[in-house]
């Protein structure tokens, strides 16, 4: 059963304890308001305004699994308080672990400060659950995706559209990857894994992926230095460094240039050209 009153006292608690720096917002010159604002905490949930201020007055409907998901995401929520805000709202905590789609408050911390760098965070199976602006200009739009496809080692080899992103020369290798990452991940994971499923749908499906399934390679890890094909700025060699969050099996990937190399220069541009110019991939 729903606590209204105790739902509402989180939400304001916690909205009134963040600053706008916090969760990458613009503070503004005459801001008066303790903490954020509630048209700021429902833009950053992905909810309107009124019905995220019914939730603080105790009104409105009982929200829903996916609205509580959006709720603890946009707040910054430790994984504690993710677990009090469900059952506040009367639902069973998500599990935690390899398979939690909630992003430590650390690393949204983090991304929130890259607004001017292509960064991402990404499950270990390539799952991408959040963006920079810059990051989407990049490589698209990858949290449109669902299923399967919302892993890119499966759209590596079932949709080979998605490869049009990297240099051909770095596809083979790239095959390689996907496939002994994937192995390594079903055997850890074991039978019955998300991992285990998508090599299962995969066998299926693509010649290219039993061909790598069968040489068993393992230990194929990416390279430091990836090489990215815009369809507008052209060709970018593009460092990734690499922040874990072991807890969560969740990876921060950031993409930086050498100053002054061609690819900065167009990494430049393609901060210019925004986000909007990228169709998703």
């Amino acid at each position: 059963m729903i606590d209204r009153a105790g739902l509402a006292e989180f939400l304001r608690r916690r909205r009134e304890s963040l600053q706008p720096e916090d969760v990458g917002l613009p503070r503004g010159r005459r801001r008066r308001t303790t903490g954020l604002r509630r048209e700021e905490v429902a833009a950053l949930c992905h909810m309107s305004t009124d019905y995220y201020a019914r939730l603080e007055r105790e009104r409105g409907p009982h929200p829903s699994e996916q609205m509580i998901a959006s709720i603890a995401q946009g707040l910054h929520l430790s994984l504690d308080e993710r677990d009090h805000l469900y059952r506040l709202a009367g639902q069973h905590p998500p599990a935690r672990g390899v398979d939690s789609e909630h992003i430590s408050p650390g690393l949204l911390r983090i991304l929130d400060r890259l607004a001017d760098t292509p960064a991402e965070i990404v499950t270990e199976l390539g799952e991408t659950l959040r963006q920079t602006p810059l990051g989407v200009a990049l490589v698209g739009d990858a949290g449109h995706h669902t299923g399967p496809a919302r892993s890119r080692g499966y759209r590596w080899f079932a949709d080979p559209a998605s490869r049009s992103i990297h240099a051909p020369e770095e596809h083979a290798f790239l095959s390689r990857m996907y496939a002994s990452g994937l192995r390594s991940l079903a055997t850890l994971r074991g039978p019955g894994s998300r991992a285990a499923h998508y090599a299962e749908l995969l066998l299926a499906r693509s010649e290219e992926f039993r061909e790598l399934w069968d040489a068993h390679e393992i230990g194929i890890h990416p390279h430091e230095v990836k090489r990215f094909v815009h369809p507008e700025v052209g060709a970018l060699e593009l460092h990734c460094q690499t922040l874990l969050d072991p807890d969560q099996s969740h990876r921060l990937f950031v993409y930086t240039a050498v100053p002054g190399s061609e690819s900065h220069e167009r990494l430049q541009l393609l901060s210019v050209i925004g986000a909007h110019s990228a169709a998703p991939r």
